[in-house]
């Protein structure tokens, strides 16, 4: 039997995300879904196959291993209803959070790399022990399967020192590693693919600005089809206005926070799940829920719109500083694929740079079909603006498999 089954996992820190492919005449996804609040004693896991959902109770009280093992072992139990995984699982992908420096693309997983993605933990705590926990699961459960890992940051690694470096005392970067990483990585090489096809250049002649706009947001500036700066930076806290994360803010507020009586915890707490969208608008993370709201007079969430799409057309602008031309400025993600008022907003403060919006082509966007694969928004004379649509799974699936491919030769 010919093994056709790629398993991609992505391990939040309170999640875990699976989608399941078939690799036969063409990739084709056959079941996905979402393991949620294992921080909890209770969680739930949503299984989407056959076009149908099916959620399950996951009982996390009274489990000897961790709650993401837990929930990948009843997920798989789920899957294997519908699916010979024992004799058909072909590999596994792994969405990794933090690669540091140490990673600039997808590997094969072995004792090293997991010992090396630990060594990033302090980077991303809250990510990559969790990431760890996922590879290491699947390997006793399938230790004969052949797993890669695809790392966030790992695109940027060609960022040039002088976009990656802080201006702090530098020994910090040569003790710590304290520096710009980026994130988003797997989003904004999908659709640095995506564009040179649809402008049929090479990846080498391609030359854009990707924003990647959701819950998480960044942009980036991709230069010769590589990544020389984006937004984001040591952690996925840096830049732009988020549904829950400040973005950019004034150190100094770190300082005059404590002396007010906060706690480092706190501040990290406030900065990373209080603020954002959510902080402004004193109701929603939710850019569907602001935008509804501000067009009903909500004053909150409109300041919380405009604040939002200043910042991101702010860094918009700043990513064209280095690049040698711009073939389109393409939108992507959650908000940037179904949110017209956000990019109409977004584009209008970037006028004097050339690019202007058509309104119709924008709202007609949101009507998209499900088997959209990209759109231009932008009108005569503008210069390019598309909605391209992300898809990070596919790009693990195809890591994965030519990876492992590889490997076997």
């Amino acid at each position: 039997m010919v093994k056709s089954l790629v398993l991609v996992i992505n391990c939040g820190s309170s999640s875990l995300k699976f989608a399941l492919y078939s690799n036969n005449d063409k990739l084709t996804l056959e079941a996905e879904g979402l393991a949620e609040s294992l921080n909890q004693t209770t969680g739930k896991l949503t299984v989407k196959l056959n076009k149908a959902k099916q959620s399950y109770p996951l009982d996390l009280s009274k489990q000897d291993d961790s709650s993401h093992a837990t929930a990948l072992s009843f997920l798989l139990a789920r899957l294997s209803e519908n699916f010979n995984l024992e004799d058909n699982l072909l590999a596994v992908g792994h969405r990794v959070v933090h690669g540091g420096k140490i990673f600039s693309e997808s590997v094969l997983i072995t004792d090293d790399v997991i010992t090396q993605i630990r060594e990033c933990i302090p980077l991303a705590p809250l990510h990559n022990p969790a990431n760890v926990t996922g590879i290491e699961s699947m390997q006793q459960l399938f230790p004969e399967t052949p797993q890669v890992a695809v790392f966030d940051t790992a695109f940027h690694q060609t960022m040039p020192q002088y976009a990656y470096t802080y201006a702090l005392p530098f020994d910090l970067y040569e003790k710590h590693n304290v520096r710009r990483y980026g994130f988003h990585g797997t989003s904004h090489r999908f659709i640095t693919i995506q564009a040179a096809q649809i402008f049929n250049k090479s990846i080498e002649q391609t030359n854009i600005v990707t924003a990647h706009l959701g819950n998480g947001a960044s942009v980036a500036a991709i230069n010769c089809g590589r990544s020389v700066d984006t937004s984001m930076g040591m952690t996925p806290l840096e830049g732009l206005v988020m549904g829950t994360r400040s973005g950019d803010i004034d150190p100094g507020i770190f300082d005059f926070l404590i002396k007010n009586g906060y706690s480092p915890d706190d501040i990290s707490a406030m900065l990373n799940k209080e603020s954002g969208l959510l902080g402004i608008s004193l109701k929603s993370n939710d850019m569907r829920t602001i935008c509804e709201l501000a067009e009903n007079g909500d004053k909150q969430c409109a300041l919380a719109l405009e604040v939002f799409c200043f910042r991101a057309a702010k860094h918009i602008a700043g990513m064209m500083t280095s690049l040698d031309s711009i073939d389109a400025l393409i939108f992507t993600g959650g908000i940037g694929e179904n949110a017209s008022l956000v990019r109409l907003k977004i584009v209008e403060h970037l006028s004097v740079f050339g690019f202007h919006i058509d309104e119709t082509c924008n709202l007609d966007r949101d009507k998209r079909t499900s088997s959209f694969n990209g759109q231009s928004i932008h009108k005569d004379g503008s210069i390019p603006i598309l909605v391209v649509p992300t898809d990070e799974e596919a790009m693990i699936v195809k890591d994965t498999l030519t990876i492992t491919k590889n490997a076997s030769n």
